[in-house]
């Protein structure tokens, strides 16, 4: 198979979909590989590593025309003349929050199959764990500095000093972005607030931190009293394929502190606050009430060599099977792929992005 590795094009996007170790992979799998000119310069990986490892450096127009496309992001505009129908992409798509790139693949017969779907048997979501640890250490460390009054924030140093309060963060799902944002507050002796639903994941972040995090049922009244105290808030919230519920609305805004900060990480989902919407690396905060709002949905891409060495090491035994098989055989052998695939034939395949684009349902 022919596996194409586009540059990404997205603002400040300076992840590349596969490190050199993934193209030798598929190269000593018998696959051809086609590598976009500097497609890895923003990971700091050369052309030359590329080559070495026995990828071909094309333009990206020959990239695209490959049998399978591998990216970070998903596809901007520029990009959907690409399309085709013998074309299948793996890729974020993140389509709950972009139902117009959905409508195009759709039309265009494009098979879309999703990172942050690809789901293994124990429930555990292996693509978008390293991306989300990494987006969940990010965000605390984001939001501190935007707190600091030189950045529009209150002034507050989230670890304190003696005999000065601590700063308070508040965390909004207890899952993997949570759990890491909750180990880079910690570390930063911080006072943490986690809140969840689900009752087995508050007790395992209390096995983890023991009393260094407070843990709440996640209720309107507790997400409230939280929010109103924190001077950081993390929404952390993910429902695989279907849009965010929108936990913090715009009348809870004038309860939170001057200066604090939201730092919505479930923005590439519609995120779980009303007032969030997408911003970019180069434009990444806005102000609503005296709040500060951070919705980077490629958040990520901010630390794009280790981003993208994580996420060539969880993509590579899904990329081989995909290539050595083709999408349509490979989802009848590992039903993790077969919940990747949102897309076929010009039919939604995947429930929850089904519901997010009010589109019915054909499961493979």
């Amino acid at each position: 198979m022919i596996i194409g590795v586009p540059k990404e094009i997205k603002d400040n996007e300076f992840r590349v979909s596969l490190a050199p170790s993934g193209a030798r992979a598929l190269k000593d799998a018998g696959h051809r590989v086609l590598v976009e000119k500097d497609g890895g310069s923003g990971s700091a990986i050369a052309d030359a590593e590329y080559a070495e490892a026995g990828a071909e450096i094309v333009s990206a127009k020959d990239a695209w025309g490959a049998d399978l496309v591998v990216k970070v992001k998903e596809p901007r505009p520029s990009e959907y003349a690409y399309f085709r129908d013998d074309l299948s992409i793996f890729t974020f798509f993140h389509l709950a929050a972009d139902p117009s790139l959905g409508e195009e693949l759709i039309k265009k017969g494009v098979t879309a199959i999703a990172y942050e779907t690809l789901e293994a048997s124990d429930g555990s979501l292996p693509i978008l764990t390293p991306m989300s640890e990494v987006a969940g250490r990010l965000s605390v460390q984001v939001g501190a500095h935007y707190l600091m009054k030189t950045c529009g924030g209150r002034g507050v140093l989230l670890s304190g000093v003696p005999g000065v309060e601590r700063g308070k963060v508040a965390i909004l799902g207890a899952g993997v972005v949570g759990e890491n944002a909750a180990r880079i507050a910690v570390g930063l002796n911080a006072h943490v607030t986690m809140l969840d639903t689900r009752a087995e994941r508050l007790r395992r972040i209390e096995e983890i931190f023991g009393s260094t995090v407070s843990t709440l049922s996640s209720s309107a009244h507790n997400i409230e009293l939280s929010i109103k105290d924190a001077d950081l808030v993390i929404g952390a919230v993910h429902i695989p394929g279907n849009r965010t519920p929108k936990l913090i609305r715009r009348d809870m805004l004038k309860t939170m502190k001057q200066g604090s900060v939201i730092v919505d990480v479930s923005v590439d989902q519609g995120g779980c606050v009303e007032t969030i919407r997408p911003t970019t690396h180069s434009d990444p905060v806005y102000e609503i009430d005296g709040v500060l709002h951070y919705g980077v949905a490629n958040m990520p891409g901010a630390v794009p060599r280790t981003s993208t060495f994580a996420l060539t090491n969880a993509t590579l035994p899904y990329l081989l099977m995909l290539a050595k098989f083709g999408p349509e055989k490979a989802v009848s052998i590992d039903a993790a792929i077969k919940k990747a695939v949102n897309i076929h034939k010009g039919r939604v395949t995947h429930p929850g992005v089904a519901i997010a684009l009010s589109k019915d349902c054909y499961p493979l």
